[in-house]
């Protein structure tokens, strides 16, 4: 029986403690060799279907173990990735990034950097560093990776599609453990676990990920990305798999975190209707929780611990962490932290995303990780507002909005670390790709100044007049010339 090679206890929290023999099956190592090729050599269109379905279908421990060095399936993968990248950049001109290196890669990359350096200063050990490079490997290699591939609007709605097969997969299957409590990948595939975890009688199903609430909150975020595909009527009957999928991938894990999140997914998108008047919302929720912070006797994020939807949820162990975070930010502002296990009862257990990022990376990492999700929202919020974009568009830009505020609600309740974390990447770089034509593209007046003067500064100041067609001119009679006394007449007259 093969167990995950992920090991989440108090000692292993950072680093250390996986699998030290290589796991990988015959059948994923044909698929990965013929992916690989693929990656190589396929047209870059051609190669997102099945990336995805190897990702989403494969437990995240597969694995070569070579010189005490994990090399999962993503690493290599990535390593091939990035070749592939490397060709296209050097023998095609332009940029190989849908919108060219922005605001939102430099963000990422300054937060893994950041990470990865306070992890290996924390420790201070040889393991930590392996590790930490390892993570780099993974994030940033995973994400311009991803960023490569996903160029326009023809792409992301490939992908939705792709999480609609997905999420059908992976719902039958956690449908068929709770009948079993066994996890057919786990059997089979090796690489997560195979026994399932049992709380106050209900099975908490995983399907191909490591942990019930991972799979939940990945399936609960799909949905509005799903009414995306039902609105665009070219795939109905796949966004109704798709839907249906995503509530069942929610409800199956047994879990209260993945059904927050799917109710916020589900909010997000009947809200399109009040979207002129956000402002005043997000207005209305500030003081209504500044407000609540002061009558109540414990801090506002204490109101976490009275959520428990489906019985045996740590509600309150939620709660009681984002408490100890807030209450010992000078024990890890500056690198992170690797004493938290020391601030209370189960404080190792660091099931929150944003608290997550703060103990290991520190402040910068836990500010940087924010900056992602706002700037985010705020280049779909500048697209979805933008001069000429229409209706249906615009829809399509509250939608993604609507996935990245579900995986928002399900950040205070898990903390992501197999290959969600791609569905993280991927969001991101679907946002980006969505939005740079719109963010990019100068307005008309500007365009024509810019093409009749040379001088920038000029060119800013300085308005063209706008072309007109001969057509449009007004037609004006020829006035006929007067004879005029000639210039040599006038000098023989002197």
């Amino acid at each position: 029986m093969q167990t995950s090679i992920y090991d989440t206890s108090p000692g292993n929290l950072n680093f250390g403690g996986g699998s030290q023999d290589t796991v990988i099956h015959p059948a994923v190592a044909v698929a990965l060799a013929a992916l690989v090729v693929l990656i190589l050599f396929r047209p870059r269109k051609s190669l997102l279907a099945p990336l995805f379905l190897f990702l989403f279908l494969v437990p995240s421990g597969q694995q070569f173990f070579l010189l005490g060095v994990h090399f999962y399936c993503s690493r290599i993968l990535v390593l091939a990735g990035g070749a592939r990248i490397m060709w296209d950049r050097f023998s095609h001109s332009g940029n190989v990034l849908a919108g060219g290196f922005n605001i939102v890669d430099g963000v990422f990359t300054t937060w893994a950097l950041y990470r990865a350096m306070a992890g290996s200063l924390l420790f201070m050990q040889s393991a930590a560093v392996i590790n930490q490079v390892g993570f780099l490997w993974d994030a940033l290699g995973m994400y311009f990776l991803l960023r490569f591939l996903i160029q326009d609007q023809e792409d992301i709605e490939r992908i939705f599609k792709v999480y609609a097969v997905l999420a059908f997969v992976i719902a039958a299957e956690m449908v068929r453990e709770h009948y079993t409590n066994q996890d057919l990948f786990g059997a089979i595939l090796g690489g997560t676990r195979a026994t399932l975890e049992v709380r106050n009688g209900l099975i908490r199903a995983q399907g191909v990920f490591q942990h019930s609430l991972i799979a939940g909150s990945f399936g609960a975020a799909l949905f509005p990305l799903f009414v995306w595909l039902w609105k665009g009527g070219r795939a109905k009957m796949l966004a109704l798999v798709g839907m249906v999928s995503s509530v069942t991938i929610a409800l199956t894990a047994s879990v209260s975190t993945p059904i927050l999140a799917l109710a916020g997914g589900i909010a997000a998108v009947i809200a399109w209707p009040v979207r002129s008047y956000m402002r005043y919302v997000k207005y209305v929720v500030v003081v209504a929780l500044v407000g609540l912070n002061v009558v109540m006797k414990a801090p506002v994020w204490f109101l976490i611990a009275r959520i428990d939807l489906v019985g045996g949820s740590t509600s309150y162990h939620r709660a009681a962490l984002i408490d100890a975070f807030i209450r010992h930010v000078s024990d890890w502002w500056l690198i992170g932290t690797n004493d938290n296990a020391n601030w209370g009862w189960d404080m190792w257990d660091t099931a929150n995303q944003y608290v997550a990022e703060g103990e290991r990376g520190g402040m910068l990492v836990f500010i940087c990780f924010l900056a992602l999700i706002w700037l985010s929202f705020r280049h779909l919020s500048k697209a979805r507002n933008a001069e000429g974009v229409d209706r249906k568009q615009q829809w399509f830009y509250w939608l993604l909005g609507a996935s990245l505020f579900s995986t928002c609600v399900a950040y205070f309740g898990v903390d992501y670390y197999d290959q969600s974390r791609f569905g993280w990447y991927a969001l991101l770089a679907m946002i980006i790709a969505a939005t740079s034509p719109i963010l990019s593209a100068k307005p008309a007046e500007e365009a024509a100044v810019n093409s009749e003067l040379l001088d920038p500064p000029l060119a800013r100041a300085y308005r063209a007049p706008a072309p007109q067609s001969a057509r449009n001119l007004p037609y004006e009679r020829p006035r006929p010339l007067k004879s005029g006394p000639s210039y040599s007449r006038k000098l023989e007259k002197t």
